[in-house]
């Protein structure tokens, strides 16, 4: 999904190279990653309605995402 906001890359767009580097040398933060896709491919379907949800799974989600996306930074 190219489009979708909020993609690794789009959030660092100044640490591309670093992310993929990270990605492929340390297994935790490509776990990391995987679970921060995913999770926002979810969130995503919410927001366009493909995946209709409450107010409240949807803002639990977006905290996921965010804490994810703070350990990822730290891992940079």
């Amino acid at each position: 999904m190219g489009d979708t906001p909020h993609e690794l890359r789009a959030e660092f767009p100044d640490k591309v190279e670093q992310l993929h580097a990270l990605k492929v040398s340390n297994s935790e933060a490509a776990r990391l990653m995987d679970v921060y896709h995913d999770l926002n491919r979810e969130i995503h379907r919410i927001e366009i309605g493909v995946a209709p949800t409450s107010d409240e799974v949807l803002e639990d989600l977006k905290k996921q995402r965010l804490a994810l996306k703070d350990k990822i930074f730290a891992l940079l």
